[in-house]
């Protein structure tokens, strides 16, 4: 075990030797293993620490621990078999000095040095680099800025340390200088990230019509986004949602035609003239990563489609895919084990809502139908039937490759049996989460959780709740994550994990 000082992230993952040109070399720290020292030796067990909202995630992988070594030790006291070692030691730089005040915010820095140091002297950060690496073009492209942004470290171990800082501290790196603000804005971190399976989720909703709201569950931050620049007539059309990539769409319609804004967490800023090759609305929709589909809908004359779009985020492109077996509008969409579902919705000239799902194929690009895969109805029965067009798109969401869905109705959870075709109610919604027909309240999946955005209605605003649970965990269980005043009226909802 290394006594001294030591760097320990925030819950960080390691980078694994086949997806990383660089893997951080890990200490079993004192405060972080799972036994301590006692002042007089005995192992004594450690308090274990609270397991945050998992929105950085990693399977398999545990919290990292980097040294901070004094500058004077040898280096082949810690070498790694079959590793080549790699150093460097930060100096008393005004430059590098605040580049180490801003990894200590991040990585929670301790350093321990001698009464007659300075606290910035000899401050020694070590780390390993794999002896066999593979080629990694993506690691060192934009060869036009040959910065090597954390000084002395180099470029590239300076971005493998950025992969792994969460991005909501982004912003404040990017303040740092132009080389730091030209790596966060290019998106090769998210690139990157995405190869290495590094994702956190975050939660992006509207209940103000063009404002939007982002909640960071990890460290449970809200983030106010700039207002959209947008007439009146798209503030009162019909308006879809989707986060694809590093990007939230919001559709619409303003004067004359459709129309899309783009939100990009790389500029902070909403941007318009998007269209896809079919303009629509009211259709059903999702992503995955860097590309998302929709499907069906209504085009500008109130023709209900069957046509279907596929979206690339990374080129910014639209593509025409194979049409769906029927057409439908008011439905929604969700990828589950690599395939994308519509479900629910209505058909021309139908006046009811469709029992029928139907999933593409994305390898083989053909759409097959699933008879009977969504209740008529999300509770209702009988004679108070309301009409399907008063009636929300299904509330559907998918965690961990399983479907889930609300009943708003009943204010329940169900569960979708793939291989029965059967929905099994697990248990009840949020008391406080309420809806009109279905609208107004937000079913996402968040990672590996579960989440209902809504809250009580009030005269002059309200409060919005989040609320999360882990299906993995048993039966519902509803935790509070967050709230605040504003509108209890969700119009718009998406997550998006990058």
């Amino acid at each position: 075990m290394l006594e001294g000082s030591y760097l320990v992230s925030r819950e960080l993952p390691a980078s694994s030797e086949q997806e990383s040109q660089w893997i951080y070399k890990t200490f079993h720290a004192v405060k972080r293993s799972s036994k301590r020292r006692s002042e007089d030796g005995e192992d004594v067990p450690s308090r274990k620490a609270a397991r945050p909202l998992g929105v950085l995630e990693r399977q398999g992988r545990g919290p990292h621990v980097l040294p901070i070594l004094n500058a004077n030790e040898p280096d082949d006291q810690h070498q790694t078999a079959g590793m080549g070692g790699l150093s460097a030691v930060l100096t008393d730089r005004p430059d590098i000095q605040q580049q180490a005040v801003v990894l200590k915010g991040l990585f929670d820095v301790q350093i321990d040095q001698p009464d007659n140091q300075h606290p910035m002297a000899g401050l020694y950060v070590r780390a390993v680099a794999q002896k066999d690496q593979p080629d990694n073009q993506d690691q060192v492209e934009d060869k036009s800025d040959t910065s090597s942004l954390i000084n002395q470290l180099g470029r590239e171990l300076s971005i493998s340390c950025l992969l792994h800082c969460s991005r909501s501290d982004y912003g404040t790196i990017a303040s740092l200088n132009k080389s730091f603000q030209s790596i966060v804005q290019s998106g090769l971190l998210y690139k990157l990230r995405r190869k290495m399976g590094i994702v956190e989720h975050w939660v992006y909703f509207s209940c103000n019509l063009l404002e939007w709201e982002a909640f960071d569950p990890f460290h449970c931050r809200w983030m106010h986004l700039p207002r959209m620049n947008a007439n009146e007539c798209f503030m009162c059309s019909d308006k879809e949602s989707l986060a694809v990539g590093t990007e939230l769409l919001v559709f619409g319609k303003e004067i004359e035609s459709h129309v899309i804004y783009r939100y990009s967490i790389l500029t902070n800023k909403w941007t318009s003239g998007m269209k896809m090759n079919m303009p629509r609305c009211l259709f059903g929709s999702a992503s995955l990563g860097e590309i998302a589909i929709l499907a069906g809908g209504c085009d500008p004359a109130g023709n209900v489609l069957s046509s279907a779009e596929l979206y690339n985020s990374e080129t910014g492109t639209w593509i025409n895919i194979p049409s769906m077996n029927k057409a439908r509008k008011m439905c929604s969409g969700v990828f589950m084990d690599g395939k994308f579902y519509v479900l629910g919705g209505i058909g021309t000239g139908n006046t009811t809502m469709l029992t029928c799902g139907e999933v593409y194929d994305l390898e083989a690009k053909t759409w097959r139908v699933i008879p009977d895969m969504f209740p008529a109805r999300n509770g209702g029965t009988g004679g108070n039937e309301i009409p399907a067009a008063a009636e929300a798109p299904p509330l559907v969401a998918v965690a961990n490759n399983e479907l889930y869905a609300a009943d708003y109705a009943l204010k329940e959870v169900r569960k979708y049996d793939k291989e029965k075709n059967v929905w099994i109610t697990l248990g009840g919604l949020p008391e406080r989460a309420v809806s009109m027909n279905g609208w107004g309240l937000a079913f996402r999946a968040c990672g590996d959780r579960l989440i209902v955005i809504g809250g009580p209605r009030a005269l002059g605003g309200g409060m919005i709740e989040l609320n999360s649970w882990i299906p993995s965990e048993g039966p519902p269980q509803w935790d509070l994550l967050a709230k605040k005043s504003s509108g209890s009226f969700v119009y718009n909802c998406a997550v998006m994990g990058c």
